[in-house]
């Protein structure tokens, strides 16, 4: 399955860890395989509609997010990256997410 990064969250991802970039790099390498994530690695973004998930990665420097919607048939989609900096989600993360879904 083809795997489209948007250019925003190619910008975003820019200044991510090496570490975090090369573990990634092979998830992109494993969703375009046809391999479903689950947890810990990959979880459903609840209220956010279907297909819907993010990214959990993490390393010495932080948790980091990258929020991606599965099109069946179409593409994955890589849509926002962030680093996590507080136990929920913030909502301006979600809504930045949800504003680049409805474009596609």
């Amino acid at each position: 399955m083809k795997v489209v990064v948007l250019d925003a969250c190619k910008k975003e991802m820019r200044d991510f860890p090496e570490g975090i970039k090369t573990a990634l790099f092979g998830l992109i390498s494993d969703l375009s395989s046809g391999l479903t994530l689950s947890m810990p690695i990959s979880k459903k973004m609840t209220g956010m509609g279907s297909g819907v998930f993010e990214l959990r990665l993490k390393d010495t420097s932080g948790a980091y997010r990258i929020i991606y919607l599965v099109k069946k048939k179409d593409a994955i989609f890589l849509v926002h990256a962030f680093k996590k900096k507080s136990a929920k989600t913030p909502k301006k993360n979600i809504d930045l997410a949800s504003t680049r879904i409805r474009r596609l």
